[in-house]
């Protein structure tokens, strides 16, 4: 490399130093703003989770268990409205949104509704559940299925019962999920669908109640093809 090109070099560099110092000085207060928003911002996050969020999931869990004890009895409607002085699920929700207890209560919810005969209600609080608990998401969907099988909506109803069975991935609820599932395609007349269902239940979970006379439903199925 010459000696021009070094310069050159040199002088390129000691410009584009230049410049950035420049443009941190042209903007200091807008970059001094910038910084402070985002610590103020961080700020605010750790207050609101932990003198609001953090008493409001505790008064919301506390609220919960008699709601859950009505749920587990049965009784939906007291499960759903509450009574003498403690509150159902739909008040826990519409109380404490934005808490894990109000996003469980959707899918108590949603399955008192089921049980009630309320299919639409079923699937929009069943919907609004979001969980990490890989059973209860399951049963959710599994739900859900159920919901849109009784409003005659068997192309949601064979969608969501695959989720449920590939969310459940064990084998106490995806053999439930997978029968479901079958018997949904054979109302379809997807008779092939049906026994590729049906099959993953003998292959995957034969141990399971479900597999025990799965090979009934696979030659039924097979038969119509």
């Amino acid at each position: 490399m010459s000696n021009t090109q070094v310069n050159t070099k040199v002088e390129n560099q000691t410009k584009d130093a230049g410049h950035t110092g420049n443009f941190v000085r042209e903007n200091q207060k807008s970059l001094t703003f910038i910084i402070a928003a985002v610590v103020a911002l961080v700020v605010i996050y750790f207050v609101y989770q932990k003198v609001y969020l953090g008493p409001r999931e505790t008064q919301a869990a506390d609220q919960m268990h008699v709601a859950q004890d009505f749920w587990a009895k049965k009784d939906w409607d007291k499960a759903i409205k509450g009574d003498a002085g403690y509150p159902g699920f739909e008040k826990i929700i519409s109380d404490y949104s934005n808490t894990k207890a109000a996003n469980l209560a959707y899918y108590y919810l949603g399955i008192a509704y089921l049980n009630k005969g309320e299919y639409r209600k079923a699937v929009d609080n069943l919907g609004n559940y979001h969980g990490d608990d890989s059973m209860v998401a399951a049963e959710a969907l599994g739900g859900t299925g159920d919901a849109y099988v009784e409003l005659k909506d068997l192309d949601k109803a064979a969608s969501y019962f695959k989720k449920a069975a590939d969310k459940a991935n064990n084998k106490f609820l995806s053999p439930i999920y997978l029968k479901k599932l079958g018997l949904v395609y054979e109302a379809q007349k997807d008779n092939q669908s049906a026994v590729d269902a049906y099959k993953k239940i003998k292959t995957d979970y034969s141990d399971s109640p479900e597999g025990q006379n799965v090979d009934e439903y696979i030659a039924r199925a097979e038969a119509k093809i």
